[in-house]
């Protein structure tokens, strides 16, 4: 039994049987007033808990930011692949008489080249027709590919076509950097007289519109350029002007070949994101007051869910003092004891991140492993499929390619004379020109169809002379599915006689038939 008298609830009143929405009325009465000691332990708590709330709040900053890196380094390997593609063009029907020294005389006028691989058969000791061209830039192989097509070598037209498409995800990083390089007005010159300055070169292409920049590409000296530069005007129309007139155009007895730049500055970096490492202060501070928040969500929803309406006033929430934490991407933060005072904060410095400590418990350290390893392990299977091939994809792994010992030079050795698996078969000695008809395709379709699937059939008209339109030879393609399928066509057709012509049927270079490269 209670007794006294019944007061009823109001602000700040308490008695028997009032009813209060403060912490003190739901818990039955006031708090006892803590000691010295005891507020002393309270507010290491509170400091403590500030600092382990920055800590996780650094480590989920630590861990974006590694995060971003990563895509970063994904981005610049898929660009890096993609510009090595782009410096490559494909040269056919290339006379067997002619050099490499031919064919780099023919193509240096657009800049500077790379490389020349031109495939030999090891049993002829001839080149196969065709040859690769690598420039150190993709705008010479561009202009390569819209100027030399078609133009006559050796007596034969030469075919140059696209880049080759051996890893077709580079395609979309491709478009990607060519969608880039339009946000500029810049052009591309080449073949310049090695006596022409920056100075030369500004003075002559200023008729055309105001220039942003003029610059060539530094030679081995300082003195020196390499015969090419880019240059960037203000406007679009300048630009189209330029290259309409002055490609072709005669300057200091050589020939000028000016194109549009299908790349932008720096495109191996990609375009700017505008992120950059973020300071220590500022980032403890950014961790901090992201503490401060989360810890009054937290107090809030503790106060809803003991049936609160109204929170006292906290004071301001003021950074512990802390020893050194680098900024997110520097450094993994460790765990350190509380002290007294604010050490000074050393210049940051790049570390490699090797390992994640977290004091909060086992679990969670355990969580932040695995998610690395999981990150690590995604990074190293993009780059396995981009870079991780059978064979050397690029040039330059080609040309560093080693060879040790005798097994492994009998193992080249080897693979050099090893037949390459061909899935076309060319029929000669078929039919006449004048024996093409709308029906020939579905026919040599259908008769091929016996020895396997039959991807295509291609009916070629070769001229053998320019002057002459009458002395045609018509070369007939079959694609199968499989190479044993071709081999078989070959063998049954080969030798076979067809409306009183004798067919010679033979594998068919598959490097060539996939270049649409008939002159084999």
């Amino acid at each position: 039994m209670q007794t006294g008298e019944v007061i009823p609830g109001k602000v700040h009143v308490l008695g028997p049987g009032a009813r209060s929405n403060t912490i003190a009325g739901i818990l039955g009465g006031s708090l006892p007033k803590l000691t010295t000691d005891q507020m002393e332990a309270v507010n290491k708590a509170k400091k403590y808990a500030m600092e382990q709330s920055i800590k996780m709040v650094l480590m989920k900053q630590t861990l974006a930011h590694q995060q971003q890196q990563m895509a970063s380094q994904r981005t610049q390997v898929q660009r890096q692949q993609a510009l090595a593609l782009m410096c490559r063009v494909y040269v056919g029907s290339i006379s067997f008489e002619l050099k490499e020294d031919t064919i780099r005389q023919s193509f240096l006028p657009f800049g500077p080249i790379k490389s020349i691989n031109m495939s030999w058969d090891p049993v002829t000791q001839k080149h196969k027709g065709f040859a690769f061209v690598e420039y150190e830039i993709p705008e010479a192989a561009q202009l390569a590919l819209e100027q030399m097509n078609g133009v006559m070598i050796g007596g034969r037209n030469i075919k140059v076509v696209g880049r080759p498409s051996n890893m077709p995800q580079a395609q979309t990083v491709i478009d990607e950097i060519q969608e880039e390089a339009k946000n500029y007005n810049r052009i591309y010159v080449a073949s310049i007289h090695p006596d022409l300055t920056e100075e030369d070169i500004k003075s002559v292409f200023e008729a055309f519109g105001p220039i942003i920049y003029c610059k060539l590409a530094q030679g081995s000296s300082a003195h020196k350029h390499k015969g090419y530069g880019f240059i960037e005007y203000e406007t679009t129309q300048a630009a189209n002007e330029a290259i309409a007139s002055m490609n072709l155009f005669d300057l200091g007895g050589q020939f000028l070949r000016v194109g549009r730049a299908i790349t932008p500055p720096n495109a191996l970096m990609g375009p700017s994101s505008g992120s950059s490492i973020m300071p220590t202060a500022a980032a403890v501070a950014a961790a901090a007051a992201t503490a401060k928040i989360q810890a009054m969500d937290a107090v809030a929803s503790n106060a809803v869910a003991l049936g609160l309406t109204k929170l006292p006033n906290n004071p301001p929430i003021t950074t512990p003092s802390m020893p050194y934490i680098p900024p997110p991407g520097v450094a993994i933060p460790q765990l350190t004891k509380p002290v007294a005072s604010q050490p000074v904060i050393p210049p940051p410095t790049v570390i490699t991140p090797t390992a994640i400590s977290m004091v909060n418990s086992s679990s969670q350290q355990e969580a932040i492993k695995r998610a690395q390893e999981a990150q690590l392990k995604q990074q190293e299977e993009l780059q396995k499929k981009l870079l991780d091939q059978n064979e050397p994809q690029t040039l330059q792994q080609q040309e560093n390619m080693s060879i040790k010992g005798q097994n492994a030079r009998h193992l080249v050795m080897q693979k050099l004379m090893r037949k390459v698996d061909s899935r076309v078969v060319i029929l000669r000695n078929m039919v006449g020109p004048d024996d093409v008809d709308e029906s020939l395709q579905e026919e040599i379709q259908e008769e091929c169809s016996k020895f396997g699937g039959v991807e295509r059939v291609i009916i070629y008209n070769e001229k053998q002379s320019e002057d002459d339109d009458d002395n045609v030879v018509v070369k007939i393609f079959v694609e199968f599915a499989q190479t044993r399928e071709a081999e078989s066509a070959r063998d049954a057709l080969n030798g076979r006689y067809f409306a009183g012509r004798k067919v010679r049927a033979s594998l068919y270079d598959q490097t060539l038939f996939d270049h649409s490269d008939f002159s084999g």
